[in-house]
């Protein structure tokens, strides 16, 4: 789970809070589920990981922490359909012998990069910011790290140089294609330097680029500039439709607010399972597994 975290990967911890025997899950047991679906664990047997793995992509969407019961009985409105509450939803999984399970499921998701390249007042506030927001706000010196392999859930890249290296940064981030992208100069200072990048980007490319940066709030010193931007920054993270542009583009990180998964129903058991390639296992309702 460290490696997963140092690495910006977003994933699901899934701890087993609740079994009612005879379940092969046992209180305390846990699994990891990755944005690809991957089960790094144990939470139960075929059947129970199918419907663990269907809940928890969607809790790495959402970003909300869910209560998972498992249970071969009925559902409370009798149709057999997932019945969703508040922090929690309860399914019918037939494959399972008689035994309930309970699983809580903690999507996480890596907190947002913010790379500040400068080292004006501006910047330094920016950085300062970062441990109240439980960003990873970060500063760099130079293009080389905005080329393609941008830092996996970058979000934001702000230039605050004052005119140094700006060109390079702007073009490098653009073309890495960071979500947000703010450049902290006046109107007019702003506007000539994007003029200045018209043999280089597109006018829709340079109509990315946020100058003067931050949200109008009046700000005068470092800290209320450098405050005005991460809330523009903040409105850019919790955006719920990000551009098309920024999904294709979006790093391991980001991966996670993209994954919408695909269900289908087992032929065999009727339950409802993420579709996969050729090779999937199913089972039938005694736990023998076909492929």
């Amino acid at each position: 789970m460290a490696e997963l975290t140092g690495r910006h990967v977003p994933f699901v911890k899934a701890t087993v809070v609740r079994a009612r025997r005879p379940s092969s899950a046992r209180p305390g047991d846990t699994a990891l589920v990755l944005a690809d679906g991957r089960i790094e664990g144990f939470v139960g047997g075929v059947c129970a990981e199918a419907t663990v793995r269907v809940q928890a992509l969607r809790t790495l969407r959402s970003g909300e922490s869910l209560l998972l019961r498992i249970s071969p009985r009925e559902t409370a409105d009798g149709t057999g359909e997932p019945v969703v509450e508040e922090g929690a939803v309860s399914v019918r999984n037939p494959c399972l012998s008689g035994g309930e399970l309970e699983i809580f499921l903690e999507p996480l998701r890596p907190a947002p990069r913010v790379v500040v390249f400068g080292e004006s007042p501006v910047a330094r506030a920016l950085l300062a910011f970062g441990p109240t927001l439980g960003y990873a706000i970060t500063s760099v010196s130079g293009a080389d790290v905005l080329g393609a392999q941008t830092p996996a859930g970058t979000r934001a890249v702000v230039i605050a140089s004052h005119g140094r290296g700006e060109e390079r940064v702007l073009m490098a981030a653009v073309r890495a294609g960071v979500p947000y992208i703010g450049l902290v100069a006046s109107p007019r200072r702003g506007a000539a330097v994007l003029a200045g990048l018209a043999h280089e980007l597109d006018e829709e490319q340079r109509a990315r680029v946020r100058t003067p940066a931050g949200l109008w709030i009046g700000a005068r010193t470092p800290g209320e500039i450098a405050l005005s931007i991460l809330a523009e920054v903040v409105r850019e993270v919790r955006s719920p439709s990000p551009p098309a542009e920024v999904a294709e583009a979006a790093a391991t990180a980001e991966a996670a607010e993209a994954v919408v998964p695909v269900t289908v129903v087992d032929p065999v058991c009727g339950m409802e399972v993420v579709a996969a390639e050729a090779g999937t296992p199913f089972s039938d309702a005694l736990g023998s597994v076909f492929k």
